[in-house]
């Protein structure tokens, strides 16, 4: 079994209280919450087993959080950094070029616009290098059209 050395994290008069006010104010994040719990306890000289028990966090966690705590600050210890996320796959000339193809006729030989076709007219056309059917399903979906719905058969 590992042994650690018991982590002192030693909480400035201004940080408690923000700490305390965070925890007093308004609606916040489970995860914002419990970082500052476990912040709060450590300074009382608990360690980091014992936080950990009492917040239903693993020992590793709390050690991480005071570790953030003492490296960067209260702030790097209570929130996460912001992600990336993913690059849109679909610039907003492409969109345009897109929503406007589906609004025209569908190609000859064909009924009505479909997910599939819409994809593949959008490559053929070398608007885009390629796409997914999801990526133009969102696309179509977030302009409330639906051309797979609408047909140019004529009705009698």
């Amino acid at each position: 079994m590992r042994t650690y050395h018991r982590l002192r994290v030693h909480l400035p008069q201004p940080h408690r209280k923000e700490l305390q006010a965070l925890l007093r104010g308004g609606l916040q994040p489970v995860r914002v919450v419990l970082r500052a719990l476990a912040l709060l306890q450590l300074a009382t000289g608990q360690t980091a087993a014992q936080v950990a028990a009492n917040l239903d966090l693993t020992p590793k966690a709390v050690r991480q959080i005071g570790g953030r705590y003492r490296q960067r600050g209260l702030e790097r210890a209570l929130y996460d950094r912001p992600r990336p996320g993913a690059v849109p796959a679909l610039d907003a000339s492409q969109r345009q070029r897109i929503v406007a193809m589906v609004s025209s006729d569908p190609p000859e030989g064909y009924g009505r616009w479909t997910v599939r076709l819409i994809a593949q007219e959008a490559v053929k056309r070398q608007w885009v290098p390629k796409v997914g059917r999801e990526t133009i399903r969102v696309l179509l979906q977030s302009h409330d059209l639906k051309p797979w719905r609408e047909t140019n058969v004529v009705r009698r």
